[in-house]
């Protein structure tokens, strides 16, 4: 049996990951004014958010050292097989949730969500450098980054849907569930890379493989395994330096939104679950649009002809001058509806610009090595938004939340002065002489 098109069918069911991904670690959010008046009746509003970030500290610490370990897992074992790892782990600790009785149990069940779900980014990484020629990886990182957004978009209405029929217990083992039945359209279609799967067309084979440029290393003509470094030397390199900086400043922009839409919603305007299940899904359509856009717009200059190079810093920008004065405007947004709506523009900047952030690996390295970068920035990145997470509470007491939105719109300048400084020509690389 031939499947045409079999690329876009596993990208499809990456981006399907990625939306229950979202919707597995949003539940927290959505759910949590319901769990603090549960768990914690005596405790006041400024006490349930420390505690709430207290929780999501502990969860994005250990996704950063879970991008680091799934991204040697991946390069070890496979595309394959480390995703069937990654989502059946995470989904189990989903479900594991309903059984948290206070801040000691949620730490350890959202820390063993934060190393799972960790996987789905460097093993979406992968896949993208493993099915799609350098052409089309911006847009292939685009769909599956939407699926981040739409994660958004269901999870928070459909989290405040069920509070209507279903205890907060309850809804988290409905959630994990997702995750488990997930697997099997996955081990069913993903038997191995195209080079050796069975159900890829001659043609589509050799038009990934020979689109993979950064292969033929050594111009010989035939196609490699590309520039593969150690460690040692990976870490040498001021490219790889350049990709994890500007994945450290610019990720923390989304964890921002993603860990405290909810919670600002209900302490900035006084929103209950109900309420809010209105109004928190309306910034993730931005990050979905500017998904599909930074996609859209890189894969149309680089048929244009236009260098890599030229193409991802030019989308990268683009997404960068959106964010700014989006999030300086977030100081004063007026009426909830204006505010949903600016966090909705500084979504699709920040998606517009990520998913070419996210190529780089790609672009730089050969494919035993993407994972790698993937996992090492990846790591750097959630560092720095528990960093700001934890600043957080302390940042907006009595509800104040202009501070973080003035440190989200330095940290988009940072992102910008990296890609242009320090990822000098964003082309395939080679070793140094002195390595040889």
């Amino acid at each position: 049996m031939k499947l045409k098109g079999l690329r876009w069918w596993v990208v499809g069911l990456i981006a399907l990951a990625t939306i229950i991904n979202y919707i597995d670690r949003q539940s927290l959010s959505v759910l949590w004014p319901e769990i603090a008046a549960d768990l914690y009746p005596d405790k006041t509003a400024d006490e349930h958010k420390s505690i709430y970030a207290y929780i999501s500290i502990i969860f994005v610490f250990s996704y950063a050292f879970g991008q680091a370990i799934f991204g040697k897992i991946f390069d070890w074992v496979g595309t394959r097989i480390g995703f069937a790892l990654s989502i059946g782990i995470w989904s189990i600790a989903t479900a594991l949730h309903a059984l948290a009785k206070g801040l000691l149990s949620f730490g350890i069940f959202r820390g063993i969500l934060g190393i799972a779900e960790a996987g789905n980014w460097p093993g979406a990484t992968k896949g993208n450098a493993e099915w799609f020629p350098t052409k089309e990886r911006a847009l292939a990182q685009g769909i599956f980054n939407s699926g981040a957004a739409i994660g958004g978009i269901i999870s928070i209405p459909l989290i405040a849907y069920l509070t209507i029929h279903f205890s907060w217990q309850a809804i988290f083992i409905l959630v994990g569930l997702a995750g488990l039945l997930w697997l099997i359209p996955w081990m069913i279609l993903v038997k191995a890379p195209p080079k050796s799967h069975p159900w890829i067309t001659p043609q589509e084979k050799e038009y990934i493989l020979t689109g993979q440029r950064n292969q033929d290393v050594d111009n010989d003509g035939s196609f490699d395994e590309g520039y593969n470094p150690s460690v040692k030397e990976l870490l040498s390199r001021k490219e790889s330096w350049g990709v994890i900086l500007a994945s450290a400043v610019i990720d923390p922009i989304w964890w921002l939104f993603v860990f405290w839409i909810p919670i600002y919603l209900f302490e900035v305007y006084g929103m209950d679950v109900k309420t809010i299940g209105i109004y928190g899904w309306v910034p993730y359509v931005g990050a979905m649009l500017g998904a599909w856009f930074g996609g859209l717009l890189a894969q149309n200059r680089i048929k244009a002809g236009w260098t890599v190079n030229k193409t991802r810093k030019l989308v990268i920008t683009i997404g960068c001058v959106i964010m700014l004065p989006a999030l300086l405007a977030m100081a004063n947004p007026g009426a909830p509806t204006i505010a949903v709506i600016i966090m909705a523009i500084i979504l699709f900047g920040f998606q517009t610009a990520i998913g070419n952030v996210q190529t780089l690996p790609s672009d730089y390295y050969g494919g035993k090595t993407v994972g790698t970068l993937s996992g090492f920035s990846g790591m750097a990145a959630k560092l720095t938004a528990s960093g700001l997470t934890f600043l957080v509470p302390i940042l907006t007491m009595g509800g104040n939340y202009t501070p973080v939105f003035i440190i989200g719109a330095a940290l988009a300048i940072i992102a910008l002065a990296s890609i242009w400084v320090l990822c000098g020509t964003i082309e395939p690389l080679k070793a140094k002489r002195w390595f040889k």
